[in-house]
């Protein structure tokens, strides 16, 4: 089977994960305690306005009903009204999204270029002390949680000594680009507006950095651990005894192999990054698509929570479509396995 009916194929699978998400969150939604009707009118609103309210949404009538007019909405792209904001729930989605995006990129580019070069390093000097270094700034790196060195972050780095801008998405006076993708990086690019370029990037520093601090010591273990495995295997002995040029065994013969695994658990952790931007959004003032949705969540808004879940489930897939492919570039028994089906 060739690549491209191997990717056509996850993506059929998919379709069929995005439903039993949809399912799942739809349901769970539902049973959330609290009238999400009186939570949008207030409490002093009179009970006429939230029974109208109610057989608006639906809430009435029984749960398959409720999901099947749901379901036959998103497919037309009609995701309902947020209860919170008063507009479209994709229209939401489309403003928020881009700024979650760009901040999740910047994370993931700062990720894996540091774990990569940290963990290759570390591996190739296993035992070392610049080893047990990294060994014990990765266990740092994993067992404090995201929040924490986002205020740590935030107190050194934006109030004590005010190097890098610590809330917002773009300082006071400076002129955004008009919006094109969204992401106000490509839209300043795109502008010739560097101004505000440059300054979008040191926004983005202090939040992003302190989004890929777990992933950067998840990933550097891997990394290292994987370079020292594949170290000691025969076919790197047997290269090197050949005299092949240590660079050529390095990038040609060890890489590939080392970063598979390394490859796998990254697309897991972007996935993962999208879902759980909203805390670093919060204590960053970012505005973002993990700030809408908490928000949905806190406010119990029905269609915005159950919007946010399913962009998150459609970026989850894509992304380990992505990685699919990359895995069996990495490794030619995963493209032969391909192949021959």
């Amino acid at each position: 089977m060739k690549m491209s009916r191997f990717i056509v194929k996850r993506m059929f699978y998919s379709i069929f994960v995005l439903l039993g998400l949809s399912i799942v969150i739809f349901s769970m939604s539902r049973i959330f305690p609290g009238d999400p009707a009186r939570t949008a009118l207030g409490t002093l609103a009179p009970q006429w306005a939230v029974d109208k309210l109610r057989e608006q949404l639906h809430l009435n009538d029984p749960i398959h009903v409720q999901y099947w007019i749901w379901l036959t909405n998103a497919v037309r792209g009609d995701l309902g009204m947020s209860l919170v904001t008063k507009r479209p729930v994709i229209k939401d989605i489309i403003n928020f999204f881009p700024a979650t995006f760009e901040l999740v990129i910047f994370s993931i580019i700062i990720s894996i270029s540091l774990s990569i070069v940290i963990g290759v390093t570390a591996g190739r000097r296993a035992n070392s002390r610049f080893d047990n270094i990294v060994r014990i700034g990765s266990y740092l790196g994993v067992a404090i949680p995201t929040f924490v060195w986002a205020i740590m972050a935030m107190f050194l780095f934006g109030y004590t000594w005010k190097l890098l801008p610590a809330l917002g998405r773009l300082s006071s006076g400076i002129v955004p680009p008009p919006r094109i993708t969204g992401m106000i990086t490509v839209d300043a690019i795109l502008a010739g507006n560097y101004e505000a370029f440059f300054n979008v990037l040191k926004h983005m520093i202090l939040p992003g950095s302190a989004l890929a601090v777990g992933r950067i010591a998840q990933d550097t273990r891997i990394m290292r651990a994987s370079i020292v495995e594949n170290l000691r295997k025969d076919y790197i002995a047997a290269a090197t005894s050949y005299g092949i040029p240590e660079r050529l065994v390095m990038f040609k013969y060890l890489m590939k192999p080392s970063l598979i695994p390394v490859v796998s658990i990254m697309g897991l952790e972007i996935s993962g990054s999208m879902a759980g931007s909203f805390i670093i959004e919060y204590i960053f003032n970012w505005p973002g698509f993990g700030k809408y949705g908490a928000n949905a969540m806190l406010n119990k808004d029905l269609n915005a929570i159950i919007g946010s879940v399913m962009v998150v489930g459609i970026f989850f897939a894509l992304i380990n479509i992505v990685v699919d492919v990359i895995i069996a570039y990495l490794d030619p028994r995963i493209r032969m396995a391909v192949r021959s089906e």
